[in-house]
């Protein structure tokens, strides 16, 4: 999928991240649903407990002293008085009443559930049940003053308006109404707004979970990160192991699972170096072995009367040498232990052209005077040299040209001969490979030259190939990384 990103670390750190907030979200949402539940349930046992205390206080006092006591137990939100009917129709135990139904029943000692009404329902009676406890309240006479400021907004709540506007004119709430019989057959009526409930998603809230979300996030981007570690280790030792057979091992630490792994890595770079100084050893051996031999010919050859054909044997002989010298090249080549170093690349091919100018060649160098890089100076220089030599071999001139990149270098050389069939333009590569119909015997060598300046490149990390040029020759270009 092409939106997903790139790397492991990237991919573990969206999931969980992904993960995170969902699971925060819901349990956001869960936890505001429980809160408004349980904030409604405290809310509603407040209101039940206050109008249970009311009742009962009144309840056991003289009608003459029942008003009395009413009008000082009213308030802001808050409304008790006595009338001869209930000002309930009827009782509706349903939903967010239910509860407090349930608790002011069981406080009032489980009355009949005729003497106990309770409702929230808004209906076109509450205009009227408005103007009845204004009227009452209105002629309380309490030390706070002639008439309770409940009173007042009452009163100007009686005038005749929809139902909707009436509550407006109550900053918006829902009215709580309750009517209970007394002993003596009167009601007690109360009217109460319940209690204010804040937001679950105040400012202060959101703060909290955001920047718990912030900090949890960024742990988990670290965890992550640190986890994935081991695995940025592997692909830069393998890199390493790419380019030189004789790189650091791996450091065996970290998890137990990293621990084994980095240990069988480093087993692993054990014997491919065994393996390859086997195959090395062996080959240089056996080139070294074959020059006795070849020495024994060749003074054999000295005794040969026929002049052509002595000549002829000494001709195969200085081939085999050749070929001989050339292996054992090669296997030190594999076997080389040179170290790494900082060098000055672009002075580096600007010297091997200046060595080839000094001999009477044709050859330009077009680049910068100083570029910068890590790695094996003679190695380097075997490589520019043998392509530089090869130019002159099969054309008559080389055109150098160095140019550094943002993460890499480019080296291009360029001659003016015949260039190579493009069946064999890789082929050229492989060691002992001679191209014939271009590159004959008595102009080149025995057919190492590019494999030892591929195995070279590589080993830096780098590549190198072989176009023709669309008006004749040949060029070689050669990419090395920075990093």
């Amino acid at each position: 999928m092409r939106w997903l990103p790139a790397t492991l670390s990237s991919r573990t750190t969206l999931v969980l991240l992904t993960g995170l907030i969902v699971s925060n979200l819901v349990g956001l949402l869960i936890y505001t649903g429980e809160r408004s539940m349980a904030v409604h349930n405290v809310a509603g046992e407040g209101i039940a407990e206050r109008i249970a205390a009311v009742t009962r206080t009144i309840s056991g006092l003289s009608p003459a002293d029942r008003n009395e006591i009413a009008c000082a137990q009213s308030g802001a939100g808050f409304a008790v008085i006595l009338t001869p009917k209930a000002l309930i129709d009827a009782s509706d135990n349903s939903g967010s009443t239910r509860q407090i139904f349930s608790t002011l029943s069981e406080l009032l000692g489980q009355p009949d559930p005729a003497r106990l009404l309770l409702s929230n329902v808004r209906t076109s009676s509450e205009a009227a049940i408005l103007a009845t406890f204004a009227r009452a309240l209105g002629q309380c006479r309490t030390p706070m003053g002639q008439m309770h400021k409940m009173t007042r907004e009452m009163s100007a709540m009686a005038a005749p308006v929809s139902a909707v506007g009436m509550m407006q004119g109550w900053n918006d709430k829902s009215l709580f109404k309750v009517s209970y019989q007394l002993a003596d057959g009167s009601w007690l009526d109360f009217l109460t707004i319940p209690p204010e409930i804040s937001q679950a998603w105040s400012p202060r809230f959101l703060l909290a979970f955001v920047v718990m979300t912030i900090v949890v996030s960024a742990l988990s981007v670290w965890a992550v990160r640190r986890s994935t570690e081991p695995l940025a280790r592997f692909a830069r030792a393998s890199e390493r192991l790419g380019r030189d057979m004789n790189s650091p091992d791996m450091p065996e630490d970290g998890p137990r699972e990293v621990n084994r792994a980095a240990r069988a890595f480093n087993d692993m770079q054990k014997r491919l170096r065994r393996l390859i100084n086997d195959r090395t050893q062996m080959l240089a051996a056996v080139s070294h072995d074959l020059r006795t031999p070849v020495t024994r010919l060749r003074l054999r050859a000295e005794f040969i009367e026929d002049g052509e054909q002595r000549k002829k044997m000494l001709n195969d002989l200085a081939q085999m040498e050749a070929m001989i010298t050339a292996t054992l090249s090669f296997a030190r080549l594999d076997s080389s232990d040179e170290p790494r170093k900082n060098l000055d690349l672009a002075g580096l091919v600007q010297s091997v052209c200046d060595d080839a100018a000094e001999l009477g060649h044709d050859v330009t160098y077009n680049g910068p005077l100083g570029v910068s890089f890590y790695g094996r100076p003679l190695a380097l220089r075997r490589v520019f040299d043998n392509l530089v030599d090869n130019a002159f071999k099969y054309g008559k001139c080389a055109r150098v040209t160095l140019a550094q990149k943002p993460d890499h270098i480019v080296v291009t050389i360029k001659d003016d001969g015949p260039g190579i069939p493009l069946s064999d333009i890789e082929n050229v590569f492989d060691p002992f490979h001679r191209v014939e119909t271009s590159r004959n015997r008595a102009t080149g060598g025995v057919g190492l030259g590019l494999a030892v300046v591929r195995s070279i490149i590589r080993g830096h990390g780098g590549e190198v190939t072989l176009s023709n040029l669309e008006n004749g020759g040949l060029c070689a270009t050669i990419t090395l990384p920075l990093s």
